[in-house]
């Protein structure tokens, strides 16, 4: 019911979900990313047929109207509600403890624990954004607790009308959730290895600020950005914020948001020797991949170093490039005809 980044690939998507399978294949790739482990979904799988022997979860989902937010609102709070309630099985527990208490053999640290659907950064649809995320989680009882969040924002109201408007079968939603050392970020931000703009792949373009990423994320700061040759490094585009904000930890567990001191606001939260280091990285990933990639990444604040939080595949630019350039006539004479100045109704 739990595995480690180190036995895990992108193969395993449908035991761990999208980010649990990204987080390791990097590792496998040897890219550096704060140590974790995945709750598996034949956990969730479990856990959502003792809930279904009560009562339907799935068949509710199935039936709503995507376009009626207060009908999704309602199944949602039920939903979620009920997940959030219920018991988890006392082995799962078990192995979950275990499992903490080897992630933080040396010294208690405090933990993200994060949604990791099935169904989630797929080359052709993305679902970033749509489960919760819990960020400086300080105990193996929140932990516990936040893992049946995480399983309860399945169901949020944006996920089920995501879900419904594209209709996904619910029986191929599943909830894995990563439970992973937190970074103590300096800066943190993302990295597009095309150009997010124009969809150039010769370039990457990077942002970044101060704290935690979840500033970035969430748009509650405008990152300082630029834009790098992929090749040879050199940066084009120079864009220096003035950051006024970023997300610290609070004591007690969870983040805040504080100001940044004056003489940061305005100066660059990356030196030129971490964008070449990040650029780097950013090439290795998408080398491995064999695609572009959405990153994110964090600079640990004791350390220095450089560590992945995320990668998914660009889908904006890939999806325009996979669409048809138009649509065939009916009638293939019809082209000929236009062609050759004929007339066509």
């Amino acid at each position: 019911m739990v595995g480690w980044f180190a036995e895990l690939g992108l193969a395993d998507r449908p035991q761990v979900g999208g980010k649990g399978g990204s987080l390791g294949e990097l590792a496998r790739a040897g890219i550096a990313v704060p140590p974790g482990f995945v709750v598996k979904t034949a956990a969730f799988e479990r856990f959502l047929e003792a809930a279904e022997n009560e009562a339907p979860v799935r068949a509710l989902i199935e039936s709503v109207d995507p376009d009626s937010l207060a009908d999704v609102t309602a199944l949602s709070r039920q939903l979620r509600a009920r997940v959030e309630a219920a018991p988890l099985p006392q082995d799962l527990a078990g192995a979950i403890e275990r499992a903490y208490g080897k992630l933080n053999e040396s010294h208690q640290a405090a933990v993200a624990v994060r949604s990791s659907a099935t169904t989630e950064d797929a080359a052709d649809a993305s679902f970033a954004g749509l489960q919760d995320t819990y960020l400086w989680v300080q105990s193996l009882e929140q932990t516990l607790d936040k893992v049946r969040s995480c399983w309860g924002s399945l169901y949020s109201v944006e996920s089920i009308t995501y879900r419904r408007r594209h209709q996904f079968a619910e029986r191929d939603v599943a909830m894995a959730v990563v439970v992973q050392t937190m970074v103590d970020a300096r800066t943190a931000g993302v990295m597009f290895t095309r150009s997010p703009l124009t969809g150039d792949r010769s370039v990457m373009a990077i942002e970044g600020s101060w704290g935690l990423g979840s500033a970035v994320v969430g748009g509650e700061v405008t990152p300082d950005r630029w834009v790098i040759g992929k090749i040879t490094g050199e940066i084009s585009v120079r864009e220096i914020s003035d950051k006024q904000i970023r997300h610290v930890p609070l004591n007690e567990g969870g983040i805040q948001s504080v100001a940044v001191d004056e003489s940061q606001r305005q100066i660059p939260c990356m030196s030129d020797v971490e964008l070449e280091a990040l650029r780097i990285v950013g090439r290795k990933v998408e080398r491995h991949y064999g695609r572009p990639q959405d990153i994110e990444w964090a600079v640990d604040r004791h350390s220095g170093a450089i560590l992945l939080l995320q990668s998914r595949p660009e889908t904006v630019w890939s999806s325009r490039e996979a669409a048809p350039v138009g649509r065939p006539a009916e009638d293939p004479s019809l082209h000929v005809l236009k062609i050759f100045g004929g007339f066509t109704r």
